[in-house]
């Protein structure tokens, strides 16, 4: 049995089978909604029901608080037709264009930038080129069948081996590995691109990219997109971590705010000590935003990094700010323990 899923305001529509994700369906029709994690963690494919029934599957309650889903809210990509749906929710135009492809690749370089942050570089076999959208993110393929998530930070017009930051989660199965058995020249298999966080460029809006820990890495990609295109548009990085190490390349991101015209780099410590010797703004990232930017209603927000700071920085810069929802485009890193949250 299928089920006609027609999407507002566009018109758009879609089948979706029993059994099937929303989400899943819809992509597989060349249908870009926005989303994320594809596993309800992170709320990026949050989308209102206006007509007919769903099963919402398991997912994170802060992605979806319970008050939201009782005012007809669901999570696309665990979310199950159980009628004929009419859903409202923005599309994303462009990311169907480009295929996913599943290759393999080999680990050419494994690079520590902090004790607990490794920056590894994927070699493609030579006769592939991997097409994708500054921000979009990749998903290794485990043994067991399992999937990782990582974003991808650099640029689709670089040349070379791609980069991922990884941060190490103690007892996480993968970066454990990544941490301690890995080595250069290990084979690996991914899927890529996906997910629907990259630059907009049919606006001149300025810019706040605000990313927390590895949030980083999309950002350096959607930074070095920016500047290989020309993009002159206004562009303020905030980077928040706990303690200066955090901040692993907070030097490049200093490069550029002297180097690029309309650059500004803005870096919040949460929890400095005594040893970090920091100068520099304290306490939430997203607050440091808020402080110097009373009146968002002019920007467009990209924000990476841990799912309580993406979301308080969603509700709060719309509620406070004026940030328009549509100007907002997140990509949460969500971890196996946050889907228990």
């Amino acid at each position: 049995m299928s089920y006609n899923v027609t999407i507002q305001p566009s018109g758009h529509q879609f089948q979706v089978e029993e059994g099937e994700a929303v989400l899943s369906a819809a992509l597989r029709q060349g249908i870009g909604l926005p989303y994320g994690c594809k596993n309800g963690g992170c709320g990026s494919c949050k989308s209102k029901i206006v007509e007919g029934s769903i099963e919402q599957g398991a997912h994170s309650h802060t992605a979806l608080p319970q008050d939201e889903q009782t005012r007809g809210m669901a999570l696309l990509c665990c979310a199950h037709a159980r009628s004929d749906l009419v859903i409202e929710s923005r599309e994303v135009i462009g990311v169907g264009d480009i295929p996913v492809k599943r290759l393999p690749c080999r680990v050419a370089k494994l690079e520590r930038r902090a004790d607990d942050v490794m920056v590894i570089h994927l070699q493609l076999p030579a006769n592939e080129r991997l097409q994708f959208l500054a921000g979009q993110y990749l998903e290794f393929i485990l043994k067991d069948g399992k999937r990782r998530s990582y974003s991808m930070a650099c640029a689709p017009h670089q040349d070379g081996p791609l980069e991922l930051h990884v941060r190490h989660t103690p007892g996480g199965v993968f970066t454990d590995h990544v941490f301690g058995a890995m080595k250069e020249r290990d084979i690996l298999r991914f899927e890529a691109p996906l997910g629907t966080f990259f630059l907009r460029e049919d606006t001149d809006k300025p810019i706040v990219l605000l990313a927390s820990g590895t949030g980083f890495a999309p950002l350096k990609a959607i930074v070095e997109h920016a500047l290989h295109k020309g993009i002159a548009r206004p562009m303020t990085l905030y980077w928040g971590g706990r303690r200066r190490k955090d901040l692993y390349m907070a030097e490049l991101a200093e490069q550029w705010a002297r180097e690029v015209p309309n650059f500004t780099f803005v870096p919040v410590l949460s929890e400095a000590d005594a040893a970090d010797q920091w100068q520099g703004r304290t306490g939430f990232v997203h607050h440091a935003v808020m402080q110097d930017l009373p009146n968002l209603s002019g920007y467009e927000v990209y924000a990476c990094g841990a799912p309580v700071m993406v979301e308080s920085a969603r509700r709060e810069f719309s509620a406070h700010c004026g940030l328009p929802a549509e100007a907002f485009y997140a990509d949460a890193f969500t971890t196996e323990a946050d889907l228990a949250a």
